[in-house]
């Protein structure tokens, strides 16, 4: 879209409490963020720090207790059930650290599962996830169900699943987690890569200096506040 706006996703003044017995507290205390189309953002702090929240509110899987979040044009508020889903399936890819695949579903299903949701053509979709699942290091592996991949091999079938259908940002939680030291190297490659070469949009929540030390923008945040906002280029 030749008016597309620079701001991908922008977040401003939100709160978010919730409720733990009768108590209420503050998850983000009146925070403000704006990410550009094609930036590689990690998310730091501690546990507790806000970070997963932030995520959340962003893919529209949690909604603030005040403030305004817009996603790729869009303010989430103003939205309907029906709509917001519909962000999420096109626009929105997520990596989450329990890599969130269909058991009985293969690598090449998983991956597809998106595009045929969104009714896209049986061809365009089977080049479309024969690519990615080469660009993530899969070629050979696409018959294979998730039970038959290692744990950096699930991850990476999540990543072409999140940017089978080219959403407008990916939202990774802790996307390393669950995997050893080289493996997580690669999958950070990995992304950087697309990021570099495609320009997706990466949003990291994570407490992994692999990960931040990736991270072209570093937002640290503790008791729900940005303590630190550092571009490295």
């Amino acid at each position: 879209m030749q008016n597309e706006s620079p701001i991908v996703v922008d977040i401003k003044n939100v709160v978010k409490n919730y409720k733990q017995g009768q108590l209420e507290v503050a998850a983000l205390r009146g925070l403000s963020l704006s990410i550009e189309r094609g930036e590689f953002v990690a998310i730091c702090g501690p546990s507790g720090s806000g970070k997963t929240t932030v995520l959340n509110l962003i893919g529209a899987l949690d909604t603030p207790t005040s403030g305004e979040i817009i996603v790729d044009g869009k303010q989430l508020s103003q939205l309907s059930r029906t709509a917001l889903s519909r962000l999420r399936r096109d626009r929105i890819g997520f990596v989450f650290q329990a890599y969130n695949l269909i058991p009985v579903l293969t690598a090449y299903e998983n991956a597809e599962s998106v595009l045929a949701l969104q009714g896209v053509d049986l061809k365009v979709r089977r080049a479309r996830v024969m690519e990615l699942l080469a660009a993530v290091g899969l070629e050979g592996l696409e018959n294979r169900r998730p039970d038959h991949l290692s744990g950096g091999q699930q991850q990476r079938v999540a990543i072409a699943r999140a940017i089978a259908a080219s959403p407008a940002v990916v939202l990774a939680d802790e996307p390393t987690a669950n995997v050893d030291s080289e493996t997580a190297e690669r999958l950070l490659s990995i992304m950087e890569k697309l990021n570099q070469d495609h320009g997706v949009t990466f949003i990291f929540s994570t407490h992994d200096p692999r990960v931040m030390a990736r991270a072209h923008r570093l937002v640290q945040l503790v008791d729900g506040q940005i303590v630190k906002d550092e571009k490295r280029n």
